[in-house]
């Protein structure tokens, strides 16, 4: 077992798991279309999140890797069938090639081994399927109603439940989306006739997950490796390989001082990263690399908590709080909203962690990169200008809001 005493070792191990993730090149996966489409074979999944404050999530993690990125280029790999929409630890799209992975889940809920809905409607859902046979695809608000005080999934009507049901299980896929309405179709009429359909066995799946983790976090816990996942049979069949791997020197243990351990490939540590630039990122709070809390905490010593879902007077940094990333650290947050309609970012808070703030840090370089994200952020959102209403640092105020009023 590495044990990891220093600081210069930790940053190197930090710097692994952000190239793993593809954050510390200007274009690791190349640009457009194509650079999209390599983003997802190396992510292995893009978290499809309904919140708007900015743009939405799943375009903001492609925003992030991938230049000249496009919104409508997501729909478009989906309509070409370059990936497919289903569910990892949550709501993602995910790369074609790995369509075959998604089969397991799908045979558990519709045997009834894992619940979806504990209570589903076969004969709507038979209704609903023979539907979309006779009559061609189906979209979502076709079946949704509007209820007063919807809290969520349970508040559907039956036949938008019936609907999910039937794709969860596998029998029908989204074909494409219309602004953020599913389209639904026969999974035999939306999967490409060369894709891979063969059931994985249990060790497949496994060395699947691992190598899947291993290739783009670079870093990984047992834990980590079967997040959100609650199937006691897989977490020990992965923590077999983990340990079988171990034993055939493949993978090594890493110890942090805390006392967490980490796995790493052998001799990960000891190749070649990509230097750390002065680059600035605005990452999604469900980014592939922050979406794993304890792990980010643990890595980065960055607490990070989104904010939605908690009441507002509880509420410390704001409702949609987006992590910084600076160097290989995670340096603060920023609270910010996109008013459409006037073409208005609006950063409600910027907030430097107190640990950033302490250190020896050219003030004009972090604002050049600050106002270069930003830019780049505001463009993306399709805004036009930029506002910023509070900022935790007193000694950047006054230049840092100089500098955004040369945006306008």
């Amino acid at each position: 077992m590495i044990k990891l005493t220093s600081s210069k070792d930790l940053s190197r191990l930090r710097r692994l798991a952000l190239s793993s993730q593809g954050l510390l090149q200007a274009q690791p996966f190349g640009s457009g279309l194509a650079g999209a489409r390599k983003a997802f074979d190396h992510l292995g999944y893009v978290q499809i999140d309904t919140i708007s404050v900015v743009e939405r999530a799943h375009h903001h993690v492609l925003h992030s890797r991938v230049p000249k990125f496009d919104p409508s280029m997501m729909n478009k790999l989906l309509i070409e069938g370059d990936i497919f929409e289903y569910w990892s630890h949550a709501a993602a799209f995910l790369p074609i090639d790995d369509f075959r992975f998604s089969l397991p889940y799908k045979h558990a809920i519709k045997s009834g081994q894992t619940h979806w809905n504990k209570s589903p409607d076969r004969k709507l859902m038979a209704e609903l399927l023979g539907r979309v046979r006779t009559e061609g695809p189906l979209r979502s608000r076709d079946v949704e109603t509007k209820v007063s005080n919807r809290a969520g999934w349970w508040d559907w009507k039956p036949a938008k439940k019936a609907l999910e049901q039937l794709f969860m299980e596998g029998d029908l896929m989204v074909k494409d989306r219309v602004g953020f309405q599913k389209n639904y179709d026969l999974t035999e009429r939306v999967l490409p006739s060369s894709t891979n359909v063969t059931m994985p066995s249990m060790e497949e799946f496994v060395t699947h997950m691992v190598d899947q983790q291993l290739r783009c976090h670079g870093v990984v816990s047992l834990k980590g490796l079967t997040y959100l996942r609650r199937d006691t049979a897989l977490r020990n069949a992965v923590k077999s390989l983990v340990n079988e791997r171990l034993a055939q020197g493949t993978l090594e243990q890493i110890q942090l001082s805390s006392g967490e351990v980490y796995f790493i490939e052998t001799g990960a540590l000891e190749r070649r990263l990509p230097n750390l630039s002065n680059r600035l990122q605005i990452l999604s709070p469900f980014d592939n690399s922050v979406i794993q809390r304890d792990r980010l905490k643990h890595l980065f010593q960055y607490d990070y908590q989104i904010e939605c879902y908690v009441p507002e007077t509880k509420r410390k940094y704001g409702y949609f709080s987006l992590p910084l990333l600076f160097r290989g650290e995670f340096i603060g947050r920023m609270d910010c909203k996109a008013h459409r309609k006037i073409r208005l970012l609006e950063i409600k808070f910027l907030h430097l962690e107190s640990s950033f703030e302490q250190k020896s840090v050219d003030n004009d370089q972090l604002i050049g990169a600050f106002i270069d994200a930003i830019d780049s952020f505001r463009q993306f959102q399709q805004c036009d200008s930029v506002s910023l209403t509070t900022l935790s640092s007193t000694a950047l105020a006054v230049p840092l809001r100089t500098a955004l009023k040369l945006l306008d």
